[in-house]
């Protein structure tokens, strides 16, 4: 079929035209609900004749080998590494074929520092040659492809198995960690259906993203539904119930947090353990998020958020604000307004909302 495909065969075009749209619409709204965005998408199918002419020219070259069967291989032996054929016999491309052509493609698109692969550990062999390869060809930014290699996912039911059928879609999941979100949300208020869903949608969607970026991208974890949807514990609501707490807090205090409130407020009143922690853990979040930027570590943030998250809670049981004096009291309205925006601003980096009211 790939061979009638690559020869531009009408009923194996049509066949492929009608599978490819059940599939992009079917990502459309996926990616809608994820809040996922692109730029630009690349279809292998408008690029793998320039993947198969740049395999062609690096052959005449001599970098690439024709083999006993006819083959065009790469040999990479000497860099401790599979040799890789990259184009069959027939003619027809592989994976790495459309690689190669993609990485020159997105760099004259881009001229990017960075071209990050997020794919799935078991790929690691394939990239390593992927990028020993571009080196080879002499392609400028080589040096400048990294794999984000991320470990499996698995249910308390066990491993997901396609051949068994025991597939989890990913918008099943959504929906029902939405529906858990439900639940909580009505146990604790009585709201209109729009704000319940509205409240359900963000909390439900934080919960399943916090869950999996708390973890280092390479381990293997067991996702579980219900504990990830939890108000305590490191969770995603946990974070987002401590930035909404301190909203209705600022709510009721109803004063405006300007500039000249800033100016008039003494901050050296922030004595307490339980606020220099908090000073000190606020002025800890530009190199925790440098440092996850450079190890491509976001549960580094996460963790971050958490214990951000508790020293508040922690601070908040024990001490007063609104009812303190008025000098005092602006200095920790102050200090929470800093906890919140940087609450916020973490959750944000982790596509996360942080929502007013809970």
């Amino acid at each position: 079929m790939l061979r009638k495909w690559e020869q531009g065969d009408p009923e194996t075009i049509k066949l492929w035209k009608k599978m490819n749209n059940w599939a992009f619409n079917g990502f459309d709204q996926t990616y809608k609900r994820f809040g996922i965005k692109h730029v630009k998408v690349y279809n292998e199918s408008d690029y793998y004749k320039q993947g198969k002419k740049l395999v062609m020219d690096e052959l005449k070259k001599g970098i690439f080998e024709k083999d006993e069967k006819g083959n065009i291989f790469v040999n990479l032996e000497k860099y401790n590494l599979p040799n890789k054929i990259l184009l069959r016999s027939d003619g027809t491309s592989v994976y790495m074929t459309q690689d190669l052509i993609l990485a020159k493609l997105k760099y004259a698109d881009f001229k990017m520092d960075k071209s990050i692969y997020v794919v799935g550990s078991e790929q690691k062999l394939h990239f390593k040659q992927l990028f020993k390869i571009l080196e080879l060809i002499g392609f400028k930014n080589y040096d400048g492809c990294y794999h984000l290699a991320y470990g499996m996912i698995a249910l308390p039911e066990g491993k997901m198995k396609s051949r068994e059928g025991t597939i989890v879609d990913a918008d099943n999941i959504v929906e029902d960690m939405i529906a858990l979100a439900k639940k909580e949300i009505q146990k604790r208020h009585e709201l209109d259906k729009k704000e319940i869903d509205k409240r359900a949608e963000q909390i439900g969607l934080g919960a399943l993203k916090f869950f999996i970026l708390k973890y280092d991208a390479l381990k293997d974890f067991v996702f579980n539904p219900r504990e990830s949807i939890s108000f305590e514990g490191e969770t995603g609501p946990y974070i987002q119930y401590a930035h909404a707490r301190i909203c209705s807090i600022l709510r009721k205090f109803g004063e405006k947090i300007d500039k000249s409130f800033v100016d008039k407020t003494d901050l050296s009143l922030l004595k307490e353990k339980e606020e220099t922690e908090l000073i000190k853990l606020l002025g800890k979040f530009p190199d925790v998020v440098e440092n996850a930027a450079d190890s491509y570590k976001p549960s580094l943030i996460a963790r971050y958020l958490l214990d951000l998250s508790q020293s508040f809670n922690e601070f908040y049981h024990i001490h007063q604000i609104l009812k303190e004096k008025q000098e005092l009291r602006n200095a920790r309205i102050l200090l929470i307004n800093s906890i919140r925006q940087v609450l916020k601003s973490g959750l944000n980096l982790l596509g996360i909302e942080a929502p007013e009211r809970m």
